[in-house]
């Protein structure tokens, strides 16, 4: 039981120190972690020469066959022998069309070399002369013959030789003609000869000289051999954990900042929603006032059409307030809302307001904001056409432009701002605040002059048909 704990106490503490070795190869930069790295290996061979590292752990002897001391080079010019080491004692060999040269150290150390050619054998002393073999020892001088036995041995010879001549002649015109004859394949089979002897004199000069002996070598083995080795592994490892760590810290980073986003997004979606249920609390009791004024002022003037706009209005407040208190709606619920709202007006105002709705009932589906429509009819009578003396018309239209909808209301007043009395804005201000939170850039406000005179206000949204 306590051994098991033990080794969780280890892993915990290898998985701490992994951690936090990770974290710091993170953060500090590639350009870094390779300066860091050329300055490992130099300390690894630096230390790899220093005691405790230079000293020998264990001492080995393995032999080593001879042929692995000497180089063997065979070409045009002929076969070469020579030792790899330049300390080596051993002779250099070269055998060529001129013959034998051994190059080799006496006892003391001079450079000796033994020729081996047509002229016999031949050393070379190190000042450069040629030292050659003793000469055979002088034969006997024959003693005179006779006279007369001397001029007939000079006749026999005489005729002797021009026998030679003659048969020599003969045999020479025969040898002549088969010389001709196998001179073209004798070429031929002598480069093949001499590619297979070439090849046959480096087999068997390696195995003669593998079977000269091997020689024997002691291999010393040190700590210090292997820091370069680890130190190069080191790093390798420490890229790969900076490569992986990298990505792990980039993915919870990411992790974190979509979480922040999300909480900041559903924050921003509370706010929103906070604002525009302050902004349709705004609505109501701005309608609902400026109705009641109006019924207020025609109780004093004409009790008959003050009875007959409270009727309307109650039939008004049943069929919009729960349109008030919804998010969305359609276009065709919104017109049911101006219709009632109109003929209030057109009570109060008589002939003085002309009121008008051309949209067509396939765009009654449409989504459109809450009350925003009332708003702008509202704006359009009490700014527009209520400051007029003759009054004028008011038209609500509608259609789809470059897949939007476009809902305008226009009308024949005295111009936008010109009354006396412009109002403070707030009807306007909710308005293009209600469509930046709603649709962002995708809805906008228009207002125009209606020519002749008057003002024309649109309200572009994307179109949603339900």
């Amino acid at each position: 039981m306590a051994l098991s704990s033990t080794a969780k106490e280890f892993g915990a503490g290898v998985a701490r120190l992994y951690r936090r070795y990770a974290e710091w190869l993170v953060s500090i930069t590639w350009k870094r972690f390779i300066l860091l790295s050329i300055l490992l290996m130099i300390l690894a061979g630096v230390l790899s020469g220093i005691p405790p590292f230079s000293w020998d752990l264990a001492t080995r002897t393995t032999r080593v066959p001879a042929s692995r001391n000497v180089d063997i080079t065979i070409d045009e010019h002929g076969l070469r022998i020579k030792p790899k080491k330049k300390s080596s004692h051993a002779p250099e060999i070269t055998i060529d069309e001129n013959g034998i040269r051994i190059k080799r150290r006496d006892d003391a150390g001079q450079p000796q070399e033994i020729i081996v050619d047509q002229k016999g054998v031949q050393m070379r002393n190190p000042d450069g002369t040629v030292q050659a073999p003793p000469a055979p020892p002088a034969a006997p001088a024959p003693k005179p013959p006779p006279q007369s036995s001397f001029i007939d041995d000079i006749r026999r010879e005489v005729i002797d030789e021009v026998r030679r001549e003659v048969a020599q002649a003969k045999r020479e015109a025969a040898d002549e003609a088969r010389r001709n004859a196998a001179e073209t394949k004798r070429d031929a089979e002598e480069a093949q000869r001499e590619t297979e002897l070439a090849s046959e004199i480096r087999r068997e000069v390696s195995d003669a000289i593998a079977e000269m002996g091997e020689t024997e070598r002691t291999i010393h083995v040190r700590l210090g051999d292997y820091l370069p080795q680890v130190a190069f592994l080191f790093i390798l490892l420490s890229a790969a954990i900076k490569i992986a760590y990298a990505g792990r810290v980039k993915a919870e980073a990411k992790a974190a900042e979509a979480q922040e986003v999300a909480t900041g997004e559903s924050l921003k979606r509370q706010v929103v929603e906070a604002r525009m249920a302050a902004m349709q609390a705004q609505v109501e009791p701005h309608f609902l006032f400026n109705t009641l004024a109006s019924i207020d002022h025609l109780i004093e003037t004409d009790p008959a059409r003050a009875s007959k706009m409270q009727k309307n209005l109650i039939a008004l407040l049943r069929a919009s307030m729960p349109a008030m208190r919804e998010k969305s709606t359609n276009l065709g619920r919104e017109l049911d809302v101006v219709r009632p709202y109109l003929e209030i007006l057109k009570v109060r105002m008589e002939d003085r307001l002309q009121p008008q709705v051309t949209v067509p009932e396939g765009l009654y589906s449409a989504d459109f904001p809450p009350m925003m429509m009332q708003s702008l009819v509202e704006n359009a009578v009490k700014h527009g056409l209520e400051p007029k003396a003759e009054g004028g018309a008011l038209i609500v239209s509608a259609e789809v432009i470059h897949g939007k909808l476009a809902v305008t209301v226009a009308d024949t007043g005295v111009g936008f701002a010109r009354a006396a009395t412009a109002g403070t804005g707030t009807g306007l201000t909710n308005i293009r605040e209600r469509l930046k939170l709603i649709y962002g850039d995708a809805a906008e406000l228009k207002i125009a002059e209606n020519a002749p005179t008057g003002t024309r206000v649109t309200v572009v949204v994307p179109y949603k048909a339900k």
